[in-house]
């Protein structure tokens, strides 16, 4: 029963969250090692499967009120872990655009993605817990959301392949040279430093923000795709959990091949559109059951990789 005791609530998963990210900030200072982060990467996706078991066997104890079976709360949180986690991919894709952009020193990337996926916990908790309710008591938003989320997906498509977005002027560089002077230089790892004038933001703080912002922007399409997966709010949050933790450590994985998935984005743009269509068929005798919906995304995610890996062969050729 301890399982059952760890995980039940969600004070267990509060609890499970700040544990996992204390051993993440810990095994990620400084510059990352192919290898290690691979074998890290390898433990948060066994780890994200390990919990889809213990829902299995403890469902009952970590979520009494749901009316979700074992199976079904199981298969939902692998379907919701998935999709979360292949959006994630496209999160970090910008991330090194950013980081490129601002010339962040490599030395200085996990702490600032340690700082962005605390954020982005923060703030998916709260869309959650506010979303929840909302789809509850107005379940038309649920309709809403399935449009959103297609219209996103024909958006991606049809953006993909255009120049690369400048985020030296976006809006939190903007809001923070407004409200504060900027070093030119980093200062360490520090977000504030000082002059003979007084404190000044330092390149890191304007790096933070900008990560912070485009957390929200990805929060937008993330947050609706898993609630048409379930929504069960336990479920939801834990899926959004499991996907951001180790997203540091899959960076420095993927590292320079992030260029050579050609049709991460096509894949991505399919799956929000499929998932919004989900959405509108929900109340419909045509509503797709989890166990499809799972289907779907794990066929897409291979056809794209293997796709990907195809292409770049090809060109590799070309070009050899």
């Amino acid at each position: 029963m301890f399982l059952s005791e760890l995980f039940s609530g969600y004070e267990g998963l509060l609890v499970l969250t700040v544990l996992m990210l204390g051993i993440d900030l810990l095994i990620t200072r400084g510059k990352i090692s192919f290898r290690s982060a691979a074998m890290w990467s390898v433990f948060w996706f066994s780890l994200a499967f390990a919990f889809a078991g213990a829902i299995y066997l403890y469902w009952p104890h970590m979520a009494p009120v749901s009316e979700l079976t074992n199976g079904e709360a199981a298969t939902s949180f692998i379907t919701g872990y998935l999709l979360e986690k292949s959006l994630s991919v496209d999160n970090l894709f910008v991330f090194a655009l950013i980081f490129a952009q601002f010339k962040v020193p490599e030395n200085h990337v996990p702490r600032i993605l340690m700082l962005g996926i605390v954020g982005a916990l923060v703030l998916r908790g709260i869309m959650i817990s506010l979303g929840a309710p909302l789809i509850a008591q107005f379940h038309f938003v649920l309709y809403l959301f399935g449009f959103f989320l297609i219209w996103t997906g024909v958006q991606m498509w049809r953006q993909h392949g255009e120049e690369n977005e400048s985020f030296s002027d976006s809006f939190a560089v903007r809001l923070v040279k407004r409200f504060l002077r900027v070093s030119p230089d980093y200062d360490g790892n520090k977000l504030f430093t000082r002059d003979s004038l007084g404190i000044l933001a330092t390149p890191m703080l304007v790096v933070v923000m900008v990560i912070a912002m485009t957390d929200v922007m990805f929060a937008l399409d993330s947050i609706p795709a898993i609630f048409a997966v379930t929504q069960e709010p336990y479920l939801v949050l834990a899926a959004n959990v499991f996907a951001l933790l180790g997203l540091r450590s899959l960076y420095f994985v993927l590292g320079g091949m992030l260029t050579k998935f050609a049709y991460l984005h096509h894949t991505l743009a399919f799956m929000l559109c499929f998932i919004g269509t989900k959405m509108l068929l929900i109340e419909t005798p045509f509503a797709i059951a989890t166990p499809v919906s799972l289907g779907v995304i794990l066929a897409s995610l291979t056809v794209g990789i293997g796709a990907s890996i195809w292409k770049q062969r090809q060109l590799e050729r070309v070009a050899s």
